[in-house]
């Protein structure tokens, strides 16, 4: 996801080394952050590999250059978007990194697909924790942090999966659906 937020941020026009560093790191947040021994061995990657142009600052130095993405990089970006893995559909900060540059595919109709492969994840019955293959709902655990887990994982599905139908135009997003009551993380824990 590291090369997607590169690609995605170059996307939006050339920037410097340490303002590319910024930008991710914000994005990534506290959960995942990015250090100099990630971030740079992957411009470095993405420079040899033709995605990226590096350019050095006239009269800045060696120390200071820009980065710009090339229309390979353009293309391997809007590939990666369109077809995202399917583990960089299911985890949380993988997917948000793909939702900051949707935009950038230029067909609803691709920015949807990936949209409905996420809610399609959303609605599976799923949980942190299991009884043999049955999902356990945070009204079945008596640990009260686990059950915090869940409680809390249902109600960021919950939110989560109202936005994509709204976005998807999919019923009346205040409107409730099957699958919004009790469901599993923990409802899906959910």
């Amino acid at each position: 996801m590291l090369e997607l937020a590169i690609l995605g941020f170059l996307a939006d026009g050339p920037l410097h080394g340490h303002e590319l560093r910024r930008r991710v790191t914000q994005l990534s947040g506290y959960t995942r952050p990015v250090s100099d021994g990630s971030l740079y061995p992957a411009i470095n990657r993405l420079t040899k590999a033709g995605l990226l142009e590096r350019h050095t600052e006239p009269g800045a130095g060696a120390a200071r250059y820009v980065l710009s993405l090339t229309e390979a990089g353009r293309t391997e970006m809007l590939k990666r978007l369109r077809e995202p893995a399917d583990h960089e559909i299911t985890d949380f900060t993988r997917f948000f990194t793909i939702l900051a540059f949707l935009s950038q595919l230029p067909d609803v109709t691709e920015q949807h697909a990936v949209l409905r492969r996420r809610l399609d994840f959303l609605e599976a019955p799923a949980s942190f924790f299991y009884d043999g293959d049955r999902p356990l709902r945070a009204e079945n655990v008596a640990d009260p942090y686990r059950r915090g887990m869940l409680l809390t994982a249902r109600a960021v599905s919950r939110a989560e999966r109202t936005w994509l139908r709204e976005v998807l135009g999919e019923a009346d997003p205040g409107a409730a659906r099957p699958g919004d009551g009790p469901v599993t993380l923990d409802e899906h824990a959910s």
